[in-house]
């Protein structure tokens, strides 16, 4: 038998109904297809609730008819809710099943039944009556659980479901939630299995500081939908969803401009500069420069009427400006006129997702070409698992690459001078392109700093020792140290001319 195959007709994309949530409706490309179901699923304490409010709020704001389900929260309970965000649901339809008494009802148009006194197919009746006279755009229905506490068998329980869907789906344009607990049992799928789309939330209590909470689309019948977990917070004014980053252009940037920072010794050996559309890495031990180095590189493309972004973990920004001005680095006109804007990184409070959003808006939203993250430690100890860390930092600086933003970023090794083991807490180096390793070494009765390049994939550079001297006049950068051993293992050793060294500062010591 020959199968004849027609050419199929492009079909129009469904219209959307945007969720009214930050950050979730670019997760779903553009907000949720219309006139199909959903199920927000998670644990008790995880947001289902707001989401629903918000979902009904932003089909309210555009004129649109819709109705809330209860089966478990009361009126008055979610009044407090909406309150708590500063909503008003006075307006909402809200039709309430509940086995309890009503009790403080608000002045609002709804219905109290009895879940005692009916059994569930009643129950599903009466919710389908209510569907039916209002003939509403959008549908909340919480929680749906509630329909299998009534039903004596799984079969029950779905054949409840099926009335649910066929009464929705005779409604046009009609886009539902059932917001749900998590399956408690293994193959208790029949939720998931009816609805076009499921998204999953989940709650998780953090060793120090605020509760982490992460969402994903696990299903969604015909959507584009940015998949993988994304972050979420529950803030005053409703939930927040912050998208993984990911570079959607088909433009590279692939110019490889460069970026001098207005030292001559650090510029030679560095090839000319660094180039835009790269990312390097600073590290060493403390005190060794690093975000010294950082700074000038920052206030170097500030001076060249560039925006440039400086995201801080380990110290304040009266700190920053203060230690700048004192090594002749003045920051304060920068930040006067906009070109230099510094982000203060409250780690105890920073959820997965959140930090690489703030940078994202700093180059979508400012026009930054240079983001400066000072330090990627401090991050770090932030974060419980550093495998969450490496993934989001590569996501995070191939797409700062892809736009042709200078990424600087400082890591600390543990410790006071260094010596042995790895050179940062976690690698790092294989997503940088350049790598800057700073040491201390001891020479003629001084704790000194040297520089080297041990990496750096675009144009050329140094593979030379260099001394760097930090004092008030500012940075520079001596000439080549041959004499030297041990950089790599953390305790350099100059068996040099002392002569070759960089001179003591004006007014110190011999």
């Amino acid at each position: 038998m020959t199968i004849r195959r027609r050419d199929a007709k492009p079909r129009a994309e469904s219209p959307r109904s945007a969720t009214g949530i930050v950050g979730l409706d670019a997760v779903l490309g553009g907000g949720l297809p219309t006139g199909f179901m959903y199920a927000v699923q998670g644990e008790p304490g995880v947001g289902k609730t707001t989401i629903g409010l918000q979902f009904l709020l932003s089909g309210m704001a555009a004129g649109e008819r819709v109705l809330y389900l209860t089966l478990s929260h009361g009126v008055a309970e979610l009044d407090v809710i909406a309150r708590s965000h500063g909503w008003s649901i006075d307006d909402m339809p809200i039709q309430e099943f509940s086995a309890l008494e009503a009790s403080d009802q608000l002045a609002r148009e709804q219905t109290v039944f009895a879940a005692e006194e009916i059994e569930s197919g009643e129950m599903v009746d009466t919710l389908t009556d209510a569907i039916a006279q209002r003939r509403p755009h959008r549908v909340v229905i919480d929680a749906v659980e509630q329909l299998r506490l009534l039903s004596d068998r799984p079969q029950r329980y779905r054949r409840q479901l099926l009335l649910l869907k066929h009464a929705l789906a005779d409604i046009e344009g009609c886009t539902t939630l059932f917001l749900a607990d998590m399956p408690s049992v293994e193959g208790d799928k029949e939720l998931a299995g009816m609805v076009h789309g499921v998204i999953q939330l989940e709650r998780r209590a953090s060793a120090f500081g605020s509760v982490f909470r992460r969402l994903q689309v696990t299903k969604g019948r015909g959507m584009v939908y940015t998949d993988g977990y994304h972050t979420f917070r529950i803030l005053t004014g409703g939930v927040v969803v912050y998208p993984r980053v990911q570079d959607t252009r088909t433009v590279r940037y692939d110019e490889w401009r460069l970026a001098p920072s207005g030292v001559e010794g650090l510029d030679v050996l560095l090839g000319g500069g660094l180039e835009y559309g790269t990312a390097c890495l600073f590290v060493g031990s403390i005190g060794t420069g690093k975000s010294t180095l950082v700074t000038r590189y920052a206030l170097a493309a500030a001076e060249r009427g560039e925006r440039v972004a400086v995201f801080l973990t380990d110290e304040r920004e009266e700190t920053f400006v203060h230690r700048s001005a004192g090594l002749a680095m003045d920051a304060r006109p920068h930040l006067e006129s906009g070109n230099l804007v510094v982000h203060q990184v409250h780690l105890s409070d920073l959820p997965h997702g959140a930090f690489a959003d703030d940078v994202r808006t700093a180059v979508e939203v400012d026009g930054a070409s240079v983001v400066a993250i000072d330090s990627l430690t401090g991050y770090l100890n932030a974060m419980e698992e550093d495998g969450k860390l490496i993934n989001q930092m590569h996501e995070l600086l191939s797409y700062l690459s892809d736009r042709g933003v200078l990424t600087l970023v400082v890591m600390t090794e543990g410790g006071i001078v260094g010596g042995g083991g790895p050179i940062a807490p976690i690698d790092m180096s294989y997503l940088a392109d350049t790598v800057v390793l700073l040491r201390h070494f001891e020479a003629a009765g001084r704790v000194r700093r040297a520089i080297s390049v041990i990496k750096k994939r675009h144009g050329p550079h140094e593979n030379t020792i260099r001394e760097l001297s930090i004092t008030a006049a500012g940075l520079s950068v001596g000439e080549p140290l041959p004499t030297f051993s041990h950089v790599l293992t953390g305790a350099p050793r100059y068996e040099g001319d002392p002569e070759r060294l960089l001179p003591p500062p004006p007014g110190d010591a011999d």
